[in-house]
C-alpha cells in the first residue's frame, strides 16, 4: 500500500495559513491529516517508528499546532520518546528531524495545546534539541548538512535563543554563503522564513489583514551557459552483507562543464544501459535517489542512496542541484540508517 502523504499535507497546510486563506477553516484537510498521523503507526508502525519517517510525523504534529488543532497525547508522546531514545535519524544526521520536532513541541508549549505536565516534558526536550543543534554545527558554520541548517536556525528563533547562542550568528553566515543551494520551491520555504528572522511557529501569530497584495509574477534568469567539457568519477557501492560485491560500478563519464550531478547520472546511463541505470522519485526537495544498478532504497528497510564526494564527505545539495567540479569523483553508496 502507499504510505501516508504526511509531510505533504503538514507542508501544504503549513503553507495555506501562511497564504492568508479565507475565513472557512479546511476541516477536511485537516482532518486527513489527523488521520494520516493515526495511519503512520499502523502496519509497519507497530514495530515503533512511524511508516514514512519521524520527520513527516513531526511535520503533521506542527502544522496541526499552528492551525491551533488539538493533537492527542500519545500522538506527541510518541515523538517525545523517540526523541529521548535517540531513534531519529538516518546518514548520522538527524538535525533536520529533531529541528522539526522541536518546533512542534515549542508550539503545542506555548498554544497550550496539551496538558500542563506534558508542557514541562514538552519545554525541555526543546531546549534538548537547540543544545544539540549547536554541537552539530561544524567549523564551516553549518549544522548537519546545508539543507537541515535552515531548521536548526528555526529552532534557535523560536525559543529565543538567537541572541545569547553563538551558533545561531555563525550558521547563519554559513547560509548566507550557500544560498544557491535552495533552488526549489521547498527548501526557499525553509530559508526564506529565517532570513526574515522568523520560524514556523510565527505563521499561527500572522495579521493576515495587514498583508499587502505584493506577490506578483517574475521571470527566472537562467543559469549561465559554462562553456567546455569535465570528466567525473562515478563510482557505485555497496557495502551491506548481501551484496555480491563492495564496488559495483567505477567509470569515467564525460559531460558538459555546467552539469549536475543528475546530468552526470543520465550521461552514464546513455554510454551503457546495461552496466548503469537508476530511477529517481519526484520530491518537493527535487529529484531524490531511489534505485541504482536494480538495488532500491527503501524506507520500510531503513536503508538509502549515500551520496559522498570522494573519499567520505556527504553531499550537501540535492542531485539536480549539486555540480561536480572537473576530475571528482562521487561515489553512490547504498546505506542503512
Amino acid at each position: 500500500e502507499e504510505p501516508p502523504h504526511t509531510g505533504r499535507l503538514a507542508l501544504y497546510l503549513l503553507g495555506l495559513q501562511a497564504s492568508c486563506p479565507p475565513i472557512s477553516p479546511h476541516r477536511s484537510l485537516v482532518t486527513w491529516l489527523k488521520y494520516y498521523l493515526e495511519e503512520e503507526w499502523t502496519g509497519e508502525g507497530q514495530r515503533g517508528h512511524p511508516v514514512t519517517s519521524y520527520y513527516q510525523y513531526g511535520l503533521g504534529v506542527l502544522a496541526l499546532c499552528v492551525h491551533r488543532k488539538r493533537v492527542r497525547d500519545p500522538v506527541v508522546q510518541r515523538l517525545l520518546t523517540a526523541q529521548q531514545h535517540g531513534k531519529l535519524g538516518h546518514g548520522g544526521n538527524t538535525v533536520d528531524t529533531e529541528a522539526v520536532l522541536a518546533l512542534a513541541f515549542t508550539c503545542l508549549e506555548r498554544r497550550r495545546l496539551v496538558g500542563t505536565e506534558l508542557a514541562a516534558k514538552l519545554r525541555l526536550a526543546a531546549r534538548e534539541a537547540s543544545r544539540n543543534m549547536a554541537k552539530a554545527q561544524g567549523p564551516d558554520g553549518i549544522i548537519g548538512n546545508i539543507y537541515s541548517t535552515p531548521w536548526a536556525l528555526q529552532v534557535f528563533l523560536a525559543t529565543g535563543e538567537c541572541q545569547t547562542e553563538p551558533a545561531f550568528g555563525q550558521a547563519m553566515a554559513a547560509l548566507l554563503e550557500n544560498l544557491e543551494a535552495f533552488g526549489t520551491a521547498a527548501t526557499m520555504a525553509q530559508v526564506l522564513p529565517v532570513l526574515h528572522g522568523h520560524s514556523y511557529l510565527d505563521i499561527a501569530s500572522r495579521h493576515c489583514g495587514e498583508e499587502p497584495d505584493t506577490l506578483t509574477p517574475r521571470d527566472m534568469e537562467p543559469l549561465p551557459e559554462v562553456p567546455g567539457n569535465k570528466t567525473v568519477q562515478l563510482v557505485v557501492e555497496c557495502p551491506l552483507p548481501w551484496c555480491y560485491d563492495l564496488r559495483l560500478y567505477d567509470r569515467l563519464v564525460p559531460v558538459p562543464a555546467a552539469a549536475s550531478l543528475l546530468d552526470v547520472l543520465q550521461a552514464a546511463a546513455a554510454l551503457d544501459p546495461r552496466e548503469f541505470r537508476f530511477q529517481t522519485q519526484d520530491t518537493p526537495q527535487g529529484p531524490f535517489l531511489t534505485q541504482v544498478l536494480g538495488l532500491e532504497a527503501r524506507q520500510e528497510k531503513r536503508n538509502y542512496w549515500q551520496i559522498l564526494s570522494a573519499p567520505s564527505t556527504p553531499l550537501q545539495m540535492g542531485i539536480a542541484e549539486y555540480r561536480p567540479p572537473d576530475g571528482a569523483t562521487v561515489i553512490l553508496r547504498l546505506s542503512e540508517w
